[in-house]
């Protein structure tokens, strides 16, 4: 068996000590296939291509941002790539002051994926896709709802996952893995009011938190206890088990054996 090693705090863990250590990255190869080679000939003969490489079979295609939209029509129309499978946005802010955005397109004939990246700063906006791809719809309102990146022309751009009046955007990198303080209360005033905030507390929004003295929704708590009982109160002992099931033999502690050997 493995070692057992506790994972409480995983996040604030480093996984590596080496501080020279750099995470290896997927080989960026030359685009070489045929099909690939034609459609990104149709590109660059119609927009400002700034690179183009092969990454894991596919074709990763670096534009700029203004011909977000254009770029995906001309892949759609002329190269037959009909599927927008995926959409989002990377967060690059401490790094670069910058978002990722990403656009992920599978033609069905050709059996090829290709994806289109390209770069806003955090106050810009990118041109919505939905138009040509009516996938793109709800993503890119996850989009915006996660990362704050507005969507010009979107036909409803509003929160589709968190409520409409939450603070913040929680995909990214600086947003508190448990939320901020507005995270923590926003159920306790939405509900009760902000005078209720001393009665009923902070929400507990650690998933693996266990409270050794909630005996409502947690049976075992270093001893067994009735449902919702006082978690200090005594254990009740229990000797018989099965007393009224007609058609089991009843179960006596007084009469159990303990194996010491294995057999």
């Amino acid at each position: 068996m493995r070692p057992y090693r506790p994972k409480d705090n995983v996040q604030k863990k480093a996984y590596y000590n080496d501080r020279f250590w750099v995470a290896p990255r997927i080989p960026e190869e030359p685009v070489e296939d045929e099909v690939f080679k034609k459609d990104l000939e149709s590109l660059q003969a119609a927009f400002d291509i700034k690179k183009a490489y092969i990454q894991r079979g596919q074709m990763v295609v670096i534009i700029d941002a203004k011909d977000n939209k254009a770029v995906l029509q001309h892949l759609k129309e002329k190269c037959g790539y009909d599927v927008l499978s995926e959409m989002s946005a990377i967060d690059y802010l401490a790094q670069d002051g910058e978002f990722e955005i990403f656009y992920q397109l599978l033609s069905l004939e050709k059996r090829k994926r290709v994806r289109v990246k390209c770069r806003i700063k955090e106050n810009e906006a990118i041109e919505s896709v939905e138009p040509i791809f009516r996938s793109a719809d709800w993503s890119e309102r996850e989009m915006y709802d996660m990362f704050g990146i507005k969507v010009n022309n979107h036909p409803n751009l509003k929160r589709i996952l968190m409520p409409d009046d939450w603070h913040g955007y929680p995909l990214r990198k600086t947003y508190p893995l448990h939320g901020d303080e507005a995270a923590q209360w926003y159920e306790v005033d939405k509900i009760f009011g902000k005078e209720y905030r001393d009665v009923i507390g902070p929400e507990q929004r650690d998933p693996a938190y266990v409270s050794t003295t909630d005996t409502c929704n947690f049976a075992r708590i270093y001893h067994e206890v009735p449902r919702c009982a006082d978690p200090n109160s005594e254990p009740e002992r229990i000797e018989k088990f099965n007393d009224d099931a007609p058609f089991v033999e009843t179960f006596d502690l007084k009469k159990a054996k303990i194996v010491n050997r294995e057999r």
